[in-house]
């Protein structure tokens, strides 16, 4: 199962996260997270795989983060929501955002993305 790396070019936990890939010789797919982000159904699916929750999928150092206000908004809103707030925008998604379909990361921790992609 080829993996499927969502993320930013000029981001650099993303760079880390591909040389990582390369170096263990993991096949993989980019995809350009602020021009196809991923659906509602693909992020409920991540937020399971990678036992996170969606609030935590946010990018909180983002600029866009800050524009909309989106701390703030947080607390009010459903799953739903942020799962919806999350697909239209994909600066808002905190990455990399890692999947096969049965793993997945969300963000670049060392530990635990070197666990997972190995």
């Amino acid at each position: 199962m080829i993996i499927l790396l969502y993320g930013y070019k000029k981001c650099t936990t993303c760079r880390k996260a591909e040389q990582h890939l390369q170096r263990n010789n993991l096949a993989y797919e980019f995809i350009d997270i602020t021009e196809n982000p991923p659906n509602a159904t693909q992020l409920a699916r991540i937020s399971d795989l990678a036992d996170v929750l969606p609030q935590k999928m946010f990018n909180t150092s983002g600029e866009q983060y800050r524009q909309l206000n989106i701390k703030q908004m947080l607390p009010t809103l459903t799953y739903q929501e942020m799962l919806s707030l999350l697909e239209t925008n994909g600066r808002l998604i905190k990455r990399p955002l890692l999947t096969d379909g049965k793993r997945a990361t969300v963000g670049f921790n060392a530990e635990q993305f070197l666990a997972t992609w190995k």
